[in-house]
């Protein structure tokens, strides 16, 4: 669901850039290195998928097992279109957050999201039940920008133009409703995101006006 680029996406996202030996700079996006992780992750399942799920996605019941599930969890999917979604979804959100905001807040906003949606899951999902993916995180990040940029124009499934605040409470009520769908992790990250979102907005505005 890319977003339209008439609005906030003129300039493109800063990259961390470390230099090395001859004096050469070169540069990391931190967008494409956890696209580039969870794919080789994926990747890796076909090995020895019952494995790869049991010990790094979240189990509430063996949680305290296992406490690294928290933040593994975020990086490993169920199938190809899972994965396909969460990363489409992340590239195009995560490019505009870290535009409006910058790389740190954004590695913030989706780490911090998705462990508090892995938290929501521990809490309120079935206990021995097992979540893996990045979309308690790919929610924080798109309820950061709801609040930053409510009517930023989205083209869903790359044809019908939205604005992103009924993008995410469509698609949240869409998948909310689905069976076998964590949405405790969705709500846990977009609540994230939301109050990320309201902070970064209050300093954007203090900024604009001093």
């Amino acid at each position: 669901m890319p977003i339209s680029d008439r609005d906030y996406m003129r300039s493109s996202p800063p990259k961390r850039t470390f230099k090395v030996r001859g004096g050469s700079y070169i540069s990391l996006n931190p967008i494409w290195i956890i696209i580039a992780v969870n794919f080789l992750l994926f990747i890796l399942t076909f090995i020895n998928r019952n494995f790869i799920y049991e010990y790094l996605g979240l189990i509430p019941a063996i949680f305290l097992e296992r406490p690294w599930t928290i933040i593994t969890n975020m990086f490993v999917h169920a199938g190809f279109w899972h994965i396909f979604a969460n990363m489409l979804t992340l590239f195009f959100f995560g490019r505009a957050l870290t535009i409006l905001a910058g790389a740190n807040r954004f590695l913030l906003v989706y780490f911090v999201g998705g462990i508090v949606g892995g938290i929501f899951y521990l809490l309120l999902g079935e206990p021995l039940s097992i979540a893996v993916g990045a979309s308690g995180a790919v929610y924080a990040i798109a309820g950061a920008l709801v609040v930053m940029r409510p009517n930023l124009k989205v083209l869903v499934y790359f044809i019908v133009p939205m604005p992103l605040w009924v993008v995410v409470l469509v698609f949240f009520g869409i998948w909310s409703f689905i069976p076998g769908v964590a949405w405790q992790a969705h709500l846990g990250g977009l609540i994230t995101g939301l109050v990320a979102g309201y902070f970064f907005r209050r300093r954007e505005r203090h900024y604009y006006f001093r």
